[in-house]
């Protein structure tokens, strides 16, 4: 485990997926990331590439071809390499190899890094195509966050604040993790979703096209201690149960496919194009309050 640290905050990560496994106040020794209980799920901020949720049937098809993949892609079960560490900066890789190219069949770089400074974190995703033809793919973060009062009697676990007042549209997870076209409305009050035991009943609430780029992460009482700032086109809410003492806030360049979809990889909904030799940037940064 790799550790980053500064006055504020102790960050562990995980080179077996680049994965920031841990968050911790240097005064209040509070863990701000789930710490991977299979009780209710074994990750605590996995990478997701090259692809962001399912593809139907786990399996799509680039250039006629039928391949397998897993939701949510491999890297976040690979291990990545060093490439350079220091107290407040860490940067790993991971390149293709035969066997991310017989389920993936484009040869790639994925740069992870993350900065500390104060009691932010940012993180930078840095994908390089390193194949002769054009590279498709997708990329997100899955990071959960602990519940700042989880008292199982509670109704309302917190509350999510978003940097809008206006009502959103978002997206439900239907059958075989993919989605369908119906768009449900989303009443905020002062820009604030109670986070109630019924939220996540039907899995994640999923919103396209830039709605927000900022959410905050609020207790009970309405104070916030955790904020995301983010320039990707998705976004992603969920947490497994109602009892899930953590819920998670995942920004994502992509997405599953729509249900019975059977086209060509490219042709994908949210999928990046990258041309040869080219470099996809983006980033996002966590803020405690």
């Amino acid at each position: 485990m790799e550790v980053l640290y500064n006055e504020e905050l102790t960050l562990q990560i995980n080179p077996l997926g680049a994965e920031l496994c841990s968050i911790k106040n240097n005064f209040t020794d509070e863990e701000y990331i789930w710490q991977a209980d299979p009780i209710f799920w074994k990750r605590h901020a996995p990478i997701l590439f090259p692809i962001v949720g399912s593809v139907w049937n786990g399996e799509y098809k680039h250039k006629g071809i039928i391949y397998k993949m897993k939701q949510h892609g491999f890297a976040r079960d690979r291990e990545f390499t060093l490439l350079h560490s220091q107290p407040n900066e860490i940067c790993f890789i991971l390149e293709s190899d035969p066997q991310t190219l017989a389920i993936y069949p484009f040869p790639f770089l994925l740069e992870i890094t993350y900065k500390l400074e104060g009691k932010k974190i940012t993180v930078l995703w840095k994908v390089k195509n390193t194949g002769d033809s054009e590279m498709y793919f997708q990329i997100g973060a899955h990071p959960a966050f602990m519940y700042k009062d989880n008292k199982h009697e509670k109704n309302c676990k917190g509350y999510f604040n978003f940097n809008v007042n206006h009502n959103l549209k978002y997206l439900l997870i239907k059958e075989k993790g993919c989605v369908q076209d119906d768009y449900h409305s989303l009443h905020l009050e002062d820009g604030l979703l109670p986070i109630t035991s019924t939220l996540f009943d039907h899995d994640a609430l999923i919103f396209e096209n830039n709605q927000v780029s900022r959410i905050d992460l609020l207790s009970p009482n309405k104070e916030p201690y955790i904020r995301l700032h983010f320039d990707a086109p998705l976004v992603g809410l969920w947490s497994p149960s109602a009892n899930a003492p953590f819920v998670c806030i995942e920004p994502w360049y992509g997405r599953c496919d729509r249900v019975h979809y059977t086209g060509e990889f490219k042709d994908r909904d949210w999928m990046n194009h990258l041309a040869t030799n080219n470099t996809f940037y983006a980033s996002y940064t966590i803020e405690i309050v």
